[in-house]
């Protein structure tokens, strides 16, 4: 069981901005595994997400792992997560509709896993995420052979 102690002891590079996160929002490790299990339920259940997904994931235990590493460094800015979401969606066949449905589900999950200032919290960062990504991903469909400018 992962409790906040022994996340910030073996799993946080920065510990004490970790137990800040942490002690305003209420989120931990448990809620964030919980966040991350509870959206892609929804994920792999809908109409116009749920395709792209199966694509490319067959074995779901690995990716929810990541995503759950991914929004510990995001959420709780632990530095676990050491992976390139760029270069992960850019190639992906997707378009604002899909980051407005993307961002629908994680919102409607994260008011019913977090406590409030948790979910206003994650769902900060994951607009924040989703504009990024959005951004890179219309720049690559329309330039295919450029870098991403995210200005």
């Amino acid at each position: 069981m992962v409790t906040p102690e022994t996340t910030l002891q073996t799993a946080s590079a920065r510990p004490d901005m970790t137990a800040s996160v942490m002690s305003k929002t209420g989120l931990d490790e448990h809620a964030l595994h919980d966040l991350v299990h509870a959206f892609y339920v929804k994920i792999r259940n809908d109409p116009m997400l749920s395709p792209i997904f199966a694509e490319r994931i067959t074995d779901w235990g690995p990716h929810l792992d990541r995503m759950v590493t991914f929004w510990s460094s995001v959420a709780l800015m632990t530095g676990r997560y050491h992976g390139r979401p760029v270069r992960a969606h850019t190639p992906l066949p997707i378009s604002a509709a899909h980051f407005d449905r993307w961002l629908a589900l994680f919102r409607e999950t994260a008011h019913e896993v977090c406590t409030p200032s948790g979910a206003a919290h994650v769902i900060k960062r994951a607009e924040r995420i989703a504009r990024s990504l959005h951004m890179a991903v219309a720049q690559a469909q329309a330039a295919p052979n450029t870098v991403p400018n995210l200005r």
